[in-house]
């Protein structure tokens, strides 16, 4: 069996790589979810340029406006990983909204937000959650009514990510009250700087504000700003759901932090022994390796089917839950091989790598909570994915109101 992928990508491999000898040295040290610094703004804007981001996003949108190639957007996600580079912006702007927008948005919302959100110059924030209304987002409560050519929002959200630093919201408000609660819900998108809205940051056991309460009073909005039509918010969030679980799983991600374990575990000793000869430590590192791998050719058949606009079915449904448990059960072989200093936190002198793999362990144990709790996902891969029957409700007792 040949796997080679042949001269043509190859060839294009080789680029690559010359591209991250030639400019590694310029690469942000990490790359967040939150606002990028001046160096991951130019670190994207340099990617972009050579289309190794953004790279089948239109260039009459700010993209590099390549074809889409699965072989060669597999080559950069394995050469940068490789190199332990940084494969550009990785945002709920970036990875959510901006596909959200190329499907659902109009020629006027494309022009206007796609390019500054790609290069890191806007960020958004995603109001989805509400305190009572999360497994059951449907049943969200915020309502926009209207005035003149406004809508006036009330309401609250919560558990939302860098809304303490972001610029604009893509936000779901109920506007039609009387309609089925599916069928009454819009998506608009406003700037944060609009009067009436209010931020509180929550403190997670991370010891960070990762996420924040939101609040609107009064918050007039403009009826233009509103993705596909009134009473479609529920298709349209679906759309930038799909997106989302997609960046919760990413399959590069998970190859980037195998490959710092592994590191790792080359440089951490036990009685004199490297980790990496320690056949327990070893066995879980290759289990975990399998398991990086699966998921990449995973994402590889996800892309196949976007290249074909074939709908992947239960591939895709499968992607959030696995990433997430697998990027927390990465993170915990980390937290092992350093041994007692893995339970170090904050300010620690004997703190090692500052704490990336103490804080990654606890908030990826939020993600499998996050964006769709593990027990919701698999109700979804059940019921959509294999056609199983719903979870019957429990019955209401007699003279239950």
């Amino acid at each position: 069996m040949d796997l080679a992928y042949g001269a043509e990508y190859e060839a294009f491999r080789e680029d690559v790589k010359r591209f991250i000898e030639e400019n590694k040295e310029a690469s942000p040290r990490q790359s967040g979810t939150g606002r990028p610094n001046a160096d991951q703004r130019k670190w994207q804007d340099l990617l972009i340029k050579n289309g190794y981001a953004a790279r089948t996003i239109p260039a009459e949108y700010g993209g590099y406006g390549a074809e889409p190639d699965i072989l060669k957007s597999r080559i950069i996600a394995e050469e940068f990983t490789k190199a332990s580079l940084p494969l550009g912006l990785a945002s709920q702007g970036v990875s959510m909204l901006v596909p959200t927008l190329l499907e659902l948005g109009t020629e006027e919302q494309k022009k206007q937000w796609i390019e500054p959100t790609i290069r890191g110059d806007v960020v958004w924030c995603q109001g989805y959650s509400e305190p009572g209304s999360g497994s059951d987002l449907a049943s969200l409560q915020t309502k926009a009514t209207e005035d003149g050519d406004d809508f006036i929002i009330n309401g609250q959200k919560i558990w939302t990510s860098t809304a303490q630093v972001s610029d604009m919201i893509f936000c779901l408000v109920r506007t039609e009250p009387d309609a089925r609660k599916h069928e009454g819900i819009s998506y608009l998108i406003f700037s944060m700087d609009t009067p009436g809205i209010e931020v509180r940051p929550l403190m997670t056991m991370t010891g960070y504000a990762e996420f924040n309460e939101v609040f609107f009073t009064d918050v007039r909005v403009p009826k233009n700003q509103i993705v596909a039509e009134r009473g479609q918010g529920w298709f349209v969030a679906n759309a930038t759901l799909k997106h989302e679980r997609g960046m919760l799983g990413d399959p590069n991600q998970a190859g980037t932090r195998l490959a710092a374990i592994i590191d790792l575990m080359h440089e951490e000793t036990v009685s004199g022994e490297r980790l990496i000869d320690n056949p327990l430590f070893r066995d879980r590192l290759v289990q975990l390796q399998a398991r990086v791998s699966a998921m990449q050719f995973h994402g590889m058949r996800l892309l196949t089917a976007s290249a074909k606009k074939e709908d992947p079915g239960i591939a895709r449904l499968v992607v959030k839950l696995m990433g997430c448990e697998l990027n927390h059960q990465l993170a915990a072989l980390a937290i092992d091989a350093l041994g007692e200093l893995g339970v170090l936190y904050e300010r620690s002198p004997h703190l090692r790598a500052g704490g990336r793999w103490q804080r990654s362990y606890m908030f990826d144990l939020g993600l499998i909570i996050g964006g769709g709790t593990a027990q919701i996902q698999k109700n979804i891969i059940s019921e959509r994915g294999l056609g199983m029957p719903r979870e019957p409700k429990p019955a209401r007792k007699e003279g239950a109101a």
